[in-house]
């Protein structure tokens, strides 16, 4: 059985076709649904709490009352099943026929015995296959997106854009949109980082399941719906505060120290202003003033951690 778990914020009619998505594709396979809210300030609640509605599985509400992020969030709501299998889904994704029963099997067989975590293809609004798989992060690779160096050389970035993602493949990492986990594992790595508020915590944790002796597997005769971008799209500037955190947090987590240094510099002293200079030249002020905002932001953050001998 399989646990599913999905993190709304102000996620509008997404989540209600998510959930809609999960009881036309249920296969018998679902233990219980979990939507955990962070305060969300829309009604992309409604559909689910006005009781017109019937689902064919355990559906719970957990209401913050605050923002907790999204891998306190993921923790909150795997926290309330028992199923052998957790599913982590985005409210922008949908379900196909088959997506959890071949996930489920694929997993459940002895070809994947050693697999910790699952991806599927994923379709986008235009109805390609996007590119949603990722290799783990090193230094270099966050250097040089930095310094805007992965557009001219792609293999610098730790996303796999260069790949089609048309055959089924054992990989680093696959996108947390739909992340299906093994419950042990889940439990053994103590769950997400929650120090990460959103972004870069389903890396963390495939990487942690990496350095335990388990694998990540992205197949493509399983398939599911992401629409991409998600709620965060809403408020750009704190989006980009949270992914350069999350940069940082990675970067003294897993670097050597050196190698972490490396990162904060490039990223604090040279990545603002090429930044800057690309909205620019694309006549974006909305970008430049975002920029500022989104690093006005960090400097406010990182002060106290480095007092504190690091940003961990």
């Amino acid at each position: 059985m399989i646990d599913i778990v999905l993190v709304n914020w102000n996620s509008g009619n997404q989540l209600g076709d998510a959930i809609l998505s999960i009881s036309e594709n249920h296969e018998d396979l679902v233990g219980s649904v979990i939507v955990v809210d962070n305060n969300s300030s829309d009604d992309s609640l409604a559909v689910l709490e006005n009781g017109d509605i019937s689902f064919p599985f355990s559906l719970r509400v957990i209401r913050n009352l605050k923002n907790m992020g999204f891998a306190c969030a993921c923790n909150q709501g795997a926290q309330c099943g028992r199923s052998e299998y957790v599913l982590f889904l985005n409210p922008d994704a949908k379900l196909f026929p088959g997506s959890l029963s071949i996930s489920h099997d694929r997993m459940s067989g002895n070809e994947y015995s050693s697999t910790g975590i699952c991806g599927v293809q994923l379709i986008d609004l235009a109805g390609k296959t996007s590119r949603s798989c990722a290799r783990f992060p090193t230094a270099l690779g966050f250097m040089a997106h930095a310094l805007a160096l992965n557009r001219i050389f792609p293999k610098t970035s730790h996303h796999m854009a260069e790949w089609d993602h048309a055959q089924t493949r054992y990989v680093d990492h696959v996108i947390g949109a739909f992340f299906l986990v093994r419950r042990t594992l889940y439990e053994s790595l103590q769950g997400f980082d929650e120090r990460f508020f959103v972004y870069l915590e389903d890396v963390d944790f495939s990487y942690r399941a990496h350095r335990a002796g388990w694998s990540s597997v992205y197949l493509t005769d399983a398939r599911a719906f992401h629409a991409g971008g998600g709620t965060s799209n809403q408020v750009k500037a704190q989006r980009l505060f949270y992914s350069l955190r999350s940069r940082l947090l990675y970067a003294f987590k897993h670097f050597s120290f050196l190698s972490a240094v490396g990162v904060l510099l490039v990223t604090l002293l040279i990545e603002p202003f090429s930044r800057s200079a690309f909205a620019l030249a694309r006549g974006s002020a909305a970008g430049f003033k975002e920029t500022w905002r989104a690093y006005g932001l960090l400097w406010r953050w990182l002060p106290p951690r480095i007092l504190k001998g690091g940003v961990c």
